[in-house]
């Protein structure tokens, strides 16, 4: 039954709205009866979504970065830490506990070459037939998007962020 086959879809692009529009996902899933594992990698900060567990209780998240996102070359540290949050998102999305499995950053975390796509479709190509994946994260790589179901590219047209807007609590973070 196609209703219950569980696809993989992307959202990159250099435009606002990535992990936005998978905590929509989520937030439509869990009032499906859903539950969802959302796995953050290179972040580490304490973004205001963290607190979403406290109200939607079919929720996990786990971060797997530190409290800055990487900006320069990546330390050994930051690949370490990417490596454990691939390793556990394999864990989850073979457990099969989970409805939907958001691997926000990742291509981000491809992009700095702190692991290989070779080594996400390995786990894309395991995952069970009803579990939904969401890929996250500017710079996806073309591999990622040949083996995606979906693909959608948020592309920035205008941004207040050049006017110096900064950082603004609940709606960037």
């Amino acid at each position: 039954m196609m209703e219950n086959k569980g696809y993989i879809q992307v959202y990159t692009g250099n435009g606002k709205g990535k992990t936005t529009a998978a905590l929509g996902l989520t937030l439509r899933a869990i009032c499906a009866g859903k539950k969802v594992f959302l796995g953050q990698f290179v972040k580490g900060m304490r973004y205001s979504e963290l607190k979403a567990v406290e109200y939607l209780h079919n929720l996990t998240i786990e971060q797997f970065g530190k409290n800055c996102f990487i900006y320069n070359e990546p330390t050994q540290d930051d690949i370490d830490r990417a490596i454990r949050g691939l390793k556990r998102c394999e864990e989850v999305i073979n457990s099969g506990e989970y409805d939907i499995i958001i691997l926000d950053e990742i291509n981000i975390a491809l992009f700095y070459n702190l692991f290989t796509s070779k080594e996400v479709i390995d786990i894309l190509d395991k995952k069970p037939e009803n579990t939904e994946i969401i890929i996250t994260g500017r710079y996806a790589p073309q591999e990622i998007i040949d083996r995606a179901d979906l693909v959608t590219e948020m592309g920035e047209i205008k941004h207040y962020y050049y006017k110096g807007v900064k950082v603004r609590k609940g709606i960037e973070n």
